[in-house]
This record gives C-alpha cells, structure tokens and sequence, in this order.
C-alpha cells in the first residue's frame, strides 16, 4: 500500500513537472525499482502491475500535456509571426513611400546646384554688347541706325553751339561799332573789312542808293532796300537753322523705330519659345532682352534730340531779333542819307 502511494505521489510529481516545463515530460521516467525493494514478493508483483497500469496512464498524459504545450507554443508563435509580417509590410510601404520624396530632394538639390552657375553666367552674358551680338538681323540693324542717329545728335549739338555763338558774338560787335555812325559811309568805316549780317545790309544799302540816282522820290528807294534786306535775314534765318531739321526728324522718330525693332524682337522670342517648348524665364529673358534693347537705345537718340533742337530754336530766335536790330539799325542810316542828299537837292534847286 505503501509502495502504491508512492508511486501515486511519483507520478503526480512527474506531472506537475511537465505542466511546468514540458520539455521535462521528454526525459525517461524515474525508475521506481529502490522504492519497490523494501516491499513484499507478492505486493512487488501487484504492486508492478500496478506501476505498469499507472506508467502507461500518466505516460500519455505527458505526452497529451507535451503537445498541448507544443500547440500553445505554436499558437504564440503563428500570432507573431502575421504581425511580424505586418510590421515588416509596413516598414516597407514606409520605405518605399519616403524613397521618392527622397529621391526628388536629391534631385532638386542636384538642379539647384547646377541651376546656380548657369543662372549667373547668363547674368554675365546679359550685357548690352552681348545682347547686341546675339540679336536677330534686323533688330542689329535697327540698332546700328538708332545709334548713328544719337551720334548725328550730338554732333548737330556741338558744331551748332560753336556756331550760333560765333555768330551771336559776331553780330552783337557790328551793331555795336555802328551804333554811333551817322551814314552808311561811316558806319561801313566802322566795320572795316569785317563781314557779317550788318556789313551785307549796309553794302546792300550803299548799291540801292546808288542805283537810284536820278529817280524822284525816297519811298522806292526805301521799300527796294526793305526787300533786300529781307532777302538777308532769311538767308541768315536758313543758315543758323541747318540742321534743326535732322534734329526734329531723329526726336520724332526714334522711338518708333526702336519700337520695330522690340516688336520684331519679342516676335522672334514667341516663336524660340514654341520651337522649345518651354517657358523657362532662363529661355525667354536673352530674347525679350535684345528686343528692349531695341527701345532703349531709340529712347537714347530721341530724347536728347528732342532737348537739344527746343534749346537752339531759342537760340535762333534770339539771334534773329539780333538780325532785326542790324536790319533796323541800317534802314535808318539809309533814311538819314536820303534825307541829306533830298535836302541838298532841295538846297540847290532853291538857289
């Protein structure tokens, strides 16, 4: 009885094991066979029979016990491993996900490198004579023109100053020596050999008097001198005004034809951009470029034209009010001799 006990009390002990750990129930079983040797023959015998019975019982419990353990173990393990699966699936979404927005910094890192030297070369290239080179034909051509214009301006500008000084200068001189003279004789003295307005006038007036001797009366005399002198001051007049007719051509002008040239221009840039396809400021800038070119340099040669031919219309005024003094100043010379040799006649006919 004893012995059955203990083997109860073994068995139990080799199940309790083999919940805890299962890989216990694997391992042979205790041999019972010391505790069996204190008892009886007979009961051995039972007590064998016994052992075998209750040996092969709990031997399947183990083993059912061993693979209930091994299925829960499974169990676990075949959870684990879909979520593993999925968190790996996710990684690689994710991955591939954040690969192209990678990828397309590194692109435009890549293009904004490159886009910066690019960008400032063409900045460099983007020079007056550069664009000049570069311009179509006849956007060359309008060119070339605006800027022979602004030169024929300028030197309109100078030889015209130079000029009209001389002459103001002149003409104030010869009003100044004959402001004092009591005849055409005299005031011819008073000139010398200078030549002039002032001197045409008085020879003019000289010959007139002349070629009147023997007629009666002072008014043909007088009204034949008036249109010589007149014919003087025109002359004079188209003389100081040579050259304010380029100017006024060049100031009107101008700017028109610097504007065919920017519309010719910004044509031939349409029609690049359609050839390329693309808008790209860098692609549009060179051609829009030349075309303003274009206006700039006709805003150049007009405006000053413009300036320049209003300062010499107020010189040439000024300097033909100078030629209606000298014109004045030898009418009444002339009057003054006329009136003398009348008086003369007059005297002699009275004696």
């Amino acid at each position: 009885m004893l012995g059955l006990v203990l083997r109860i009390g073994t068995i139990a002990a080799l199940v309790a094991v083999s919940v805890t750990s299962p890989g216990l129930a694997q391992q042979a079983p205790v041999d019972p066979a010391p505790a069996s040797s204190t008892a009886s023959p007979v009961p051995s015998v039972q007590a064998s029979d016994a052992a075998k019975a209750s040996d092969a019982a709990p031997a399947s419990d183990p083993a059912k016990s061993s693979d209930a353990a091994k299925a829960s173990d499974a169990a676990p393990a075949s959870d684990a491993a879909p979520a593993s699966d999925a968190a790996q699936l996710s990684n690689a979404a994710q991955g591939a996900a954040s690969q192209p927005a990678a990828d397309a910094r590194n692109l435009a890192d890549t293009d904004t490198k490159a886009l910066k030297p690019a960008t400032t070369g063409g900045l460099h290239e983007l020079s007056p004579l550069s664009m000049f080179l570069s311009a179509d034909i006849l956007v060359k051509a309008v060119m070339i023109a605006l800027a022979l214009a602004s030169l024929t301006t300028w030197t309109i500008a100078v030889s015209k100053t130079i000029e009209m000084w001389l002459a103001r200068r002149r003409l104030q001189k010869s009003l100044d020596r004959i402001s004092g003279s009591k005849s055409l004789a005299e005031a011819q003295m008073a000139l010398g050999s200078s030549s002039g307005l002032t001197g045409d006038m008085l020879a003019v007036a000289v010959r007139e008097m002349r070629m009147s001797e023997g007629t009666f009366g002072d008014s043909g005399i007088k009204e034949r001198a008036q249109s010589s002198f007149a014919e003087l001051a025109r002359a004079e007049g188209r003389r100081v005004r040579f050259g304010m007719g380029a100017l006024a051509t060049i100031g009107a002008i101008s700017p028109f034809v610097g504007l065919f040239g920017t519309v010719w221009g910004i044509m031939n840039s349409f029609i690049g951009i359609s050839k390329s396809q693309t808008t790209n400021l860098a692609v549009v800038a060179p051609g829009i470029a030349e075309a303003l070119l274009a206006t700039a340099i006709g805003l150049v040669a007009a405006i000053p034209a413009v300036i320049i031919y209003n300062h010499f219309s107020r010189v040439i005024k000024n300097h033909m009010e100078l030629a209606s003094r000298a014109t004045g100043a030898t009418s009444r010379l002339l009057s003054r001799d006329l009136d003398r040799n009348y008086g003369g006649s007059q005297a002699r006919a009275a004696e």
